[in-house]
């Protein structure tokens, strides 16, 4: 209910271009499937051994290890796992099997104005499926959504002509922090927006606001201004860290170099979410 119009269905695309060091979904980044290990849910029983043939799973002295290089996402070691210590994040699907789970909700969609939301992940980093998920999905008469960074070099009107509404991630300004912070340079992704503002899309700036980074009177600055040059921006969502993301990278055996373990609460974003009120004429949510 939080991801477009009324009651909706999101989702999930795995893969993403960026590397944003605050990522809150990790387990997103990888195209490939991928296993989540909750150390402190495992019983050491070893039945994880049995089923793996690429020997990923290591015990030693009593502690288990898993030996991520040799993983072929086979996941059998998931549905070996008694103690749900194992979970496997990430499944190949066709367009046409996701739209058919999708439709089972049609009548809530057409009960409360709601659809179908794409997100990440980056749902721009698989083109051509996006593309025929959103082609489908207008054959079937539903309102389509997609949250994305914007990144893509490929053309992103193709999509705008089945796309009802964009969430659009407003990250960094500067290009030299941008690159530092997410891996990537924002060029492509204010010239998307530029592209989409302009071909009359329905845009929604959707910012995450991270302490330390962007969390200043110059990053409003420079959002309320991009905010009143673009015509089809009438909301902005301000999106308070939060560092879920943390827990499950260690899960994934991975480390985020940006290690703050504080939510930030709604209400210390009250002054900046005051300050664009009074600089564009754009309604602000917190959310």
């Amino acid at each position: 209910t939080s991801d477009g119009p009324g009651i909706r269905t999101v989702v999930f695309l795995k893969g993403c271009p960026l590397s944003c060091v605050w990522c809150h979904n990790p387990e997103s980044q990888s195209v490939l499937p991928e296993i989540f290990y909750k150390k402190d849910m495992c019983i050491g029983c070893g039945a994880c051994i049995n089923e793996c043939v690429e020997y990923c799973h290591i015990f030693n002295g009593g502690t288990h290890f898993l030996e991520r290089k040799n993983c072929i996402h086979c996941a059998k070691c998931v549905g070996a796992c008694f103690s749900n210590a194992l979970e496997v994040c990430g499944e190949e699907k066709s367009a046409e099997e996701i739209i058919e789970e999708v439709l089972r909700d049609k009548p809530f969609y057409e009960e409360s104005g709601g659809g179908m939301t794409l997100s990440g992940g980056e749902p721009l980093m698989q083109y051509d499926f996006t593309l025929s998920l959103l082609k489908l999905a207008k054959n079937n008469g539903l309102h389509t959504a997609i949250e994305t960074s914007g990144f893509s070099y490929k053309n992103i009107l193709n999509l705008a002509e089945y796309t009802d509404l964009w969430f659009y991630d407003i990250k960094i300004f500067p290009d030299d922090e941008h690159i530092k912070y997410t891996g990537v340079s924002n060029k492509a992704i204010f010239d998307n927006l530029h592209l989409l503002d302009k071909s009359g899309a329905d845009i929604v700036l959707r910012c995450p606001i991270i302490p330390d980074i962007n969390m200043n009177n110059e990053h409003f600055d420079k959002l309320a201004l991009l905010a009143n040059s673009l015509s089809g921006v009438s909301v902005i969502h301000l999106e308070p860290y939060h560092p879920l993301g943390i827990s499950k990278a260690e899960q994934l055996s991975k480390l985020q170099s940006y290690q703050n373990k504080k939510f930030l609460e709604k209400a210390e974003l009250e002054p900046f979410a005051d300050m664009l009120r009074v600089k564009t004429d754009k309604e602000v949510i917190i959310i």
